[in-house]
């Protein structure tokens, strides 16, 4: 029999591991867990969708709040769908694929206002949303994937992702979000590795060679780069890989040849064959120093009229159809006449400086990766572009010394910022008020760390004018958020 379903909880003891209740799931986590209460207490209930009414299982007791497990769909919620992916409910990665792509931007719409309000301290943060723009295609998008390798039950090599929240390998023969021919690319390097008894590097031991497989596609260019990252200093066999690989991808043309062309295939070429070097005991999947197997160090592609210059290491956004609407916006947002001076913060490749530049009287980028700053001065000078100046180092150190000395770039119009997902630091921001811009652009990933960030800036005089939405990573909660400030 089960037990009350609204039993008065005042602490975790009274509720217990294996009580059955039936809630109603009434928001989304992170990890695309569904979120019901019962009598205040959140629980968390994996394969679960807003709308759902459940009987749940407790498998786990929190001093504020619990974990559920699915028993028995009650009610079925109207947004609930089937996932495309039949590993979705183990993998790590597509968090949210059964539920609508509809109500998925009206939860991370929800996200971003939720964050302004709550973390920002901005009353009615609606008022200032000018849009949520959805993704063309929620699947397929991925220019970029990176899969960790492994073994399975019988020995074989397998690539794949990991378990939510844990390092458990779940082999994936066709990520859905990724292109195509990355399955054809997957396949090559296991067979070589099993054809030669390449090794898998072991977390535990730190031991074997091979640890992850990154592949980076040109988009616009049909460029692929297959990286391998190893614990070692080189590749055995890596004529016979090179072979594999060059078949994977003649492979992958034939078969559109005999499929017929759909709207985002392309024919793909292999210009970049590259090992990365990673042998440090640690989570991290790129190491420092990276070699040339064939072909160039790079790929190239294109974003509107801006050709870009990506190597293994390079920051680049992985969804090329939504970033062209993205860095529009901040150019939009930026409202250049040609007269302008901006600072373009975190700039990467410089792949937003490269845009600001064509409508800006000069541009100053700064990024910390020595690599990316070569990138973006290369990524300029193919571009034929000469009024982008490119600096290294950390942005609050870099921008801080050239505001303290007056030199060249410390009076600047319209600053833009696009910080990794921990935000800005607080040096920058106070450089930045002082620098005293006109317009502020501000790129997030991270809409916590956007509204900290932001009631900061309010808190320092500068006043919240717009907030556009955009879906860069369709099925998982990530969402990519452009704001416009303006100072007096």
């Amino acid at each position: 029999m089960y037990p009350p379903v609204f039993k008065y909880i005042d602490s975790e003891d009274d509720m217990e591991k294996n009580d059955i209740y039936q809630i109603t799931i009434e928001d989304m986590s992170e990890d695309g867990s569904g979120i019901g209460h019962i009598d205040g207490m959140a629980v968390f209930v994996k394969d679960t969708v807003v709308g759902d009414t459940a009987d749940i299982r407790i498998v786990k007791v929190k001093k504020s709040y619990a974990y559920g497990r699915l028993e028995k769909i009650i009610d079925e919620s109207p947004f609930r769908t089937e996932a495309v992916c039949p590993v979705a409910r183990q993998c790590g990665g597509c968090t949210l694929q059964h539920i609508s792509y509809e109500k998925e931007l009206e939860l991370k719409q929800n996200k971003v206002m939720g964050c302004l309000k709550r973390i920002g301290g901005i009353d009615e943060p609606e008022k200032y949303l000018e849009g949520t723009y959805g993704n063309e295609s929620y699947l397929r998008y991925r220019n970029k994937m990176q899969f960790p390798v492994g073994k399975n039950k019988d020995g074989k090599t397998v690539l794949g992702f990991y378990a939510g929240r844990t390092h458990s390998l779940i082999p994936v023969d066709d990520c859905h979000i990724g292109h195509k021919v990355n399955r054809y690319i997957a396949e090559a390097v296991c067979s070589w590795a099993d054809s030669f008894g390449i090794t898998v590097y072991d977390e535990k031991t730190g031991k074997g060679l091979l640890r992850h497989v990154l592949t980076r596609i040109g988009f616009a260019t049909g460029e692929l780069m297959v990286c391998l990252v190893i614990n070692g200093k080189k590749i055995p066999h890596d004529l016979e890989l090179l072979e594999k690989l060059k078949a994977a991808v003649e492979q992958y043309n034939s078969a559109l040849n005999d499929e017929g062309n759909e709207k985002a295939d392309i024919r793909i070429s292999l210009n970049s064959v590259v090992a990365n070097i990673n042998t440090a005991k640690t989570n991290k999947i790129l190491g420092d120093k990276t070699f040339v197997i064939s072909g160039e160090e790079y790929i190239t592609d294109h974003i509107g009229d801006v050709k870009f210059r990506i190597s293994a290491q390079s920051f680049y956004q992985v969804n090329p159809a939504q970033t062209g609407k993205l860095y529009g916006k901040a150019l939009e947002f930026a409202d250049l006449s040609g007269e302008e001076t901006v600072w373009d913060m975190y700039c990467g490749i410089g792949t937003i400086s490269l845009f600001l530049a064509g409508k800006a009287k000069k541009v100053f980028g700064v990024e910390i990766v020595p690599q990316a700053i070569l990138d973006a001065k290369k990524n300029a000078e193919i571009n034929g572009i000469e009024n982008a100046v490119f600096y290294t180092g950390a942005a609050e150190d870099v921008v801080g010394e050239i505001y303290e000395k007056g030199a060249e770039g410390s009076s600047v119009d319209v600053v833009v910022v696009d910080p990794p997902r921990k935000g800005c630091d607080e040096k920058l921001l106070s450089t930045i008020k002082g620098m005293n811009p006109k317009r502020m652009v501000y790129v997030s990933c991270d809409p916590a760390t956007l509204a900290r960030d932001l009631k900061t800036l309010i808190a320092e005089g500068f006043e919240l004018e717009k907030v556009a939405i955009y879906d860069q990573f369709s099925r998982s909660f990530h969402v990519e958020t452009v704001v416009l400030l303006s100072h007096e």
